[in-house]
């Protein structure tokens, strides 16, 4: 089986070698080489074709969103266009966020996520797919939601001029609401605003094992992996707002 070929670009010599020390621990894993700089990263990308790019949005000669620009404009031109891009970043607001996958981000992830969450996000995203830390989660929905892309035969637009493979929108999204029952729809609506299992039982006055039960029922029913992919589901299909 072959690993996932992982570059680090992170100014921070002691975050980059505790990303660096986390990742190796995995044998799926390579750290295929580093940088602390966007100049230095963007020949490192050039050097490598990585898999995956792990980007902090703050670099010190050019920030992260930028260098990610220039990454996914190299696509159809050259190898590097087809690295996947995960920003890495302390800043959770929402111009932050839509910005970076404006620039074409693949994923974003806070740097005081869990270990096992980065792992998963490196992994989701080497795989094709969005990984989006469900502390901002809200923040990209929401925007989704307000901003839902255009279909033709071959992609999708949306407002801010991504291009995004058709293969992101599948008919599992769209959803009969019947599927759910109106508590499950209740537990999902809290999913979407980030609620833990304490708080969804505290607020529909359940204990948590059953909303543990709703939760496995939602995800299955949904086919989805995990809470962020149900919420993204449910928003996409008008499920809930």
């Amino acid at each position: 089986m072959s690993k996932m070929r992982v570059a680090l670009i992170e100014d921070h010599d002691l975050t980059r070698v505790g990303i660096r020390t986390a990742l190796q621990q995995n044998d799926e894993i390579e750290i295929v080489g580093e940088a602390a700089n966007a100049a230095d990263g963007l020949k490192l990308l050039h050097s490598l074709h990585p898999d995956v790019a792990i980007v902090d949005i703050g670099l010190p000669d050019k920030d992260g969103i930028e260098l990610t620009r220039e990454v996914k404009s190299a696509v159809g031109t050259d190898d590097l266009g087809k690295t996947k891009v995960l920003i890495l970043t302390l800043r959770d607001n929402k111009e932050a966020v839509l910005a970076a996958f404006a620039a074409g981000a693949d994923s974003y992830c806070m740097k005081d996520t869990k270990y096992d969450n980065l792992l998963e996000a490196v992994r989701v995203t080497y795989n094709g797919n969005a990984w989006i830390d469900p502390a901002i989660a809200r923040i990209v929905l929401q925007q989704a939601q307000q901003n839902p892309p255009k279909l033709d035969s071959a992609n999708l637009e949306t407002k801010s001029g991504q291009r995004l493979s058709t293969s992101s929108v599948s008919s599992e999204e769209i959803i009969d609401p019947y599927t759910l029952t109106e508590r499950e729809l209740e537990v999902l609506q809290l999913i979407v605003e980030g609620c833990s299992n304490a708080i969804i039982a505290d607020r529909l006055y359940i204990t948590v094992g059953t909303v543990k039960t709703h939760v496995r029922n939602i995800l299955n029913k949904l086919c989805a992996d995990d809470r962020t992919q149900a919420a993204v589901r449910a928003l996409r299909s008008g499920l809930v707002g």
